[in-house]
């Protein structure tokens, strides 16, 4: 314990830097994700044959490959095709990519729950169907989302950590680089791994109070966190 307690005080100032890189790319992959997510959603939904098959190649690929190899392929492959990007930039893209492939099918999930007499009354009474998914359905969606959405950002922040493996200054990185110094990688892991169980832990509690404050009455279902 007395070394634990001596690591977080020698290295209190790489923790805190890594442990702000890992919400920096679990809150932009989040981001991303939601705005590659939803319009998938809605196109898995509401689309047309042909990008309807786009979209679900799209969710099917990066939910079916690790998040490791479509790493690989954002950092290491793009500037065979001319596109460099930064160590954080590649981060952000693949967390968000493949992020925005688990949300599709939360939001999917959402938006197939509401009835379909509540687009057909919407129509009846002369809305579009653009105006009624906007104002009538997705409201509801983005409320009813959220037991079962509240898994990604746990799970992203989690799965964040491979970015290490680009050489991204991260905690899993701040990690390894300490236990290289201090040549005690057991005391080094433990203490990232508190760090996340901390974080994991704020970020549930964050989100149970989003699920109270947001809940629709009636419609409550149990949601197993990752």
């Amino acid at each position: 314990m007395s070394e634990l307690v001596e690591l977080f005080a020698r290295f209190s100032g790489q923790l805190w830097t890594g442990t702000v890189i890992t919400v920096q790319i679990t809150a932009v992959g989040l981001l991303l994700g939601f705005l590659v997510g939803l319009p998938t959603a809605l196109i898995r939904v509401y689309g047309g044959p042909w990008v309807r098959w786009i979209a679900v190649l799209y969710t099917e690929l990066f939910r079916g490959t690790p998040v490791l190899v479509q790493l690989f392929i954002v950092y290491f492959g793009l500037p065979d095709l001319g596109i460099t990007l930064s160590r954080l930039a590649a981060a952000y893209i693949a967390m968000g990519l493949n992020s925005g492939a688990y949300q599709a099918e939360y939001f999917r999930g959402a938006i197939q729950s509401i009835g379909s007499g509540q687009m057909r009354a919407a129509r009846a009474i002369g809305m579009s169907r653009l105006k009624a998914i906007r104002y009538i359905i997705l409201p509801q969606a983005l409320r009813l989302v959220i037991p079962a959405w509240s898994n990604e950002p746990v799970a992203l922040m989690k799965t964040s950590a491979v970015a290490f493996l680009i050489a991204v200054p991260d905690l899993m990185g701040q990690g390894k680089i300490i236990a290289a110094r201090t040549y005690d990688p057991i005391t080094s892991y433990l203490a990232v791994a508190i760090i996340y169980i901390a974080l994991v832990a704020l970020l549930m509690l964050g989100l149970q109070w989003l699920e109270q404050r947001l809940r629709i009455p009636g419609t409550e279902v149990e949601v197993q966190r990752v």
